[in-house]
């Protein structure tokens, strides 16, 4: 009995061992694939991956440095034609928007109260003349009795007192005379500047005065035109000095700045800069031939200050603001990008002008600035567009 007993038992631990080896079998073939043991493998150091950036290159070339403004367009000249005498309009002779030349005909007032005044002044002028013939006569005839002692000496003073009265009434008559005809030619209503006529501000047929308010039209100038606009203070040295020797380029964009509509010359440059805001106004004097720039409109002004010689840009994406300067990522010969400081100018066109810190050729990182770090690895994920490649 006590051997069937003892059998049992060891039959029970062989199918017991038979369960477990196949449990530990799998577990020690699990780290045999992986090759180590769990251990091991966590003391091994892993290297980290190079970052992808886009890499752009620093280039020298020749530089327009523009000052951007927003503008205004304005007229040389805006002329009310009003009225220069009293009286009925008689005809229009002008279609509104028309471009007129000066001296073109405008309008037409009755003549005819004035031509009446005319012929008035007229008479009286040749009535005077007739009275300064006579008294020139009786002068001439009390001088000769008075030579030959016919006559008084006292008779010739006062005629010749009258005749120098008399001439003085004719001067006065013939004068008379120029102001009716002045009056009336007032009535022949003329452009008194070229440009473009605005809407017709009295109906024909009606009366019209010179101390009327409106006018009978607006005239205004289109060519050539001016841009206003205004400058920061702190420039205001450097176009000085610019415009001293030459003429400063200014050109007019649309207000989205996707056309350009015309270029001139900056022609004036004000004399006090603003209290308020600290900027100093310019004008710029444009040829309006093609009608591009039209009075009151808003428009983008660019100013060319100057052009720098064999400046080194990169493109604009490239400069991050640094706590205390600019600065870009730059990758040296080893991959890894490194942070330069760098002194920023202007931005030009899509590249920032680099005045200094950077060297024609120099690689720096465009895009993915935000995941580096100094010292770290970067592989180029392409080459920045525009003027950088």
């Amino acid at each position: 009995m006590k051997n069937l007993v003892t059998r049992g038992f060891a039959a029970m631990r062989r199918r017991r061992l038979w369960l477990v080896l196949p449990v530990v079998a799998l577990a020690v073939l699990g780290f045999q694939l992986h090759g180590l043991t769990p251990a091991a493998s966590a003391s091994l150091p892993v290297a980290p991956a190079a970052v992808p950036v886009q890499i752009g290159h620093a280039q020298r070339r020749t530089l327009p440095l523009w000052v951007d403004a927003i503008g205004t367009v304005t007229s040389l000249n805006t002329v009310s034609v009003r009225a220069r005498v009293d009286g009925q309009l008689l005809g229009i002779h002008f279609k509104e928007g028309q471009t007129v030349k000066a001296g073109d005909l405008l309008a037409t007032i009755d003549p005819r109260p004035l031509q009446v005044q005319l012929a008035q002044a007229q008479a009286v002028q040749a009535q005077e003349e007739a009275k300064l013939a006579s008294n020139k006569v009786d002068l001439d005839r009390a001088d000769s009795l008075a030579r030959a002692g016919a006559g008084p000496v006292q008779t010739v003073d006062t005629l010749r007192a009258q005749v120098a009265t008399q001439a003085a009434t004719v001067q006065a008559a013939r004068a008379a005379v120029e102001s009716a005809r002045l009056q009336l030619s007032f009535t022949q209503v003329t452009a008194p500047a070229a440009g473009r006529v605005g809407q017709q501000l009295a109906p024909s047929g009606s009366m019209v005065h010179t101390a009327d308010a409106t006018g009978i039209v607006a005239i205004t100038q289109m060519n050539p035109i001016w841009v206003s606009f205004s400058v920061p203070q702190d420039l205001l040295p450097q176009v000085l000095q610019e415009s001293r020797s030459h003429p400063l380029q200014v050109v007019a964009l649309s207000r989205d700045r996707s056309r350009r509509l015309a270029s001139g010359e900056l022609v004036f440059v004000d004399s006090q800069v603003a209290t308020t805001s600290g900027q100093v106004q310019l004008k710029a004097r444009f040829d309006n031939a093609p009608g591009s720039l039209w009075p009151g409109e808003l428009v983008a002004a660019q100013l060319l200050v100057r052009t720098q010689a064999d400046a080194t840009v990169v493109p604009k994406d490239a400069v991050q603001q640094g706590p205390d300067s600019a600065y870009v990522y730059l990758v040296d010969a080893q991959g890894a990008a490194q942070p330069r400081k760098v002194v920023a100018g202007a931005v030009v066109d899509g590249v920032q002008w680099i005045q200094s810190g950077l060297q024609a050729g120099d690689a720096v990182v465009t895009q993915g600035q935000y995941r580096l770090a100094p010292g770290v690895k970067v592989v180029a994920r392409a080459e920045a567009g525009g003027a950088a490649r």
